[in-house]
């Protein structure tokens, strides 16, 4: 079973009606109706589309950030739905080299569903291998999805204030520095934090790097203390599944993120000029 990354060469040859489930998770942040639009157009066969606002987050509050994590009963029974037994394999994948749907694949893991793997290089290493898209919407039948034990965590703001952590922050250099943000009402970061964009989990051509390099680069980070975060609690789960993929132990995860800091202009604000 794979509970990191696949290949778009194994998820052709190992796909098996029935006992796999496959999540098309393409979400825009900028336009949250492109994602469906996409999906609707062409899809790997089977697949089943996920929202990133609707279905894999919750409400969001005052103090929340963009993208908090959904009610346990919600997410429980959207996995339900989904058709997401005990022992199915769940393949995720997105357009953007695993930025939306490391989400997924965290949220999974998460719940202590260990078999599931995020699609190497998406549905664009699916095309550049000339592998069959449709249109055709699948028909899946509804299971119970179980919750069991699991290694992943998340952190709250309290703890973070009241605790002693390293933040690992995924966003861009210039979003982390606080030179342009285009998406939440304050610039910079949190005092403290390192940057460590997730587009340097990548190659040129959007897939991961090998597991040597990833290991290398993650190793001053792989510590008890060592906490994710980026803007709202998505692209930081792609530096938690790199480094599971180099070997590492599961990371904590600041689900609320900079968007959820930021609420409280008593917090500190950093920026690097």
């Amino acid at each position: 079973m794979y509970s990191t990354l696949i290949t778009a060469q194994q998820l052709q040859q190992d796909y098996c009606t029935g006992n796999w489930i496959i999540l098309d998770c393409r979400f825009d942040l900028a336009d949250a109706s492109k994602g469906h639009a996409e999906y609707a157009k062409a899809h790997i066969a089977d697949a089943q589309y996920v929202h990133l606002n609707e279905q894999l987050a919750g409400a969001i509050t005052s103090d929340s950030g963009r993208h908090p994590l959904p009610e346990i009963a919600a997410i429980t029974r959207l996995f339900s739905e989904l058709g997401i037994a005990e022992k199915t394999q769940v393949v995720v994948y997105d357009d953007c080299g695993g930025a939306m749907a490391a989400r997924a694949w965290w949220l999974l893991q998460w719940l202590g569903h260990s078999n599931a793997a995020v699609l190497d290089g998406g549905i664009n290493a699916w095309r550049t291998a000339n592998y069959p898209l449709t249109s055709s919407i699948p028909t899946v039948a509804g299971v119970h999805f179980v919750r069991r034990s699991s290694d992943f965590a998340s952190i709250t703001t309290g703890q973070i204030c009241s605790g002693s952590y390293q933040l690992v922050d995924a966003r861009a250099e210039a979003r982390f520095n606080g030179q342009q943000e285009p998406i939440d009402p304050v610039a910079g970061h949190v005092s403290g934090a390192i940057n460590r964009p997730f587009s340097q989990n990548l190659t040129a051509d959007g897939c991961f790097k090998t597991t040597n390099e990833l290991q290398h680069s993650w190793q001053p980070l792989a510590t008890d203390t060592t906490v994710h975060m980026c803007g709202s609690g998505v692209t930081a789960c792609h530096n938690i599944l790199a480094m599971k993929h180099a070997g590492f132990k599961a990371s904590k995860l600041y689900v609320g993120s900079w968007s959820e800091w930021i609420r409280d202009p008593a917090r500190s604000v950093a920026r690097i000029e």
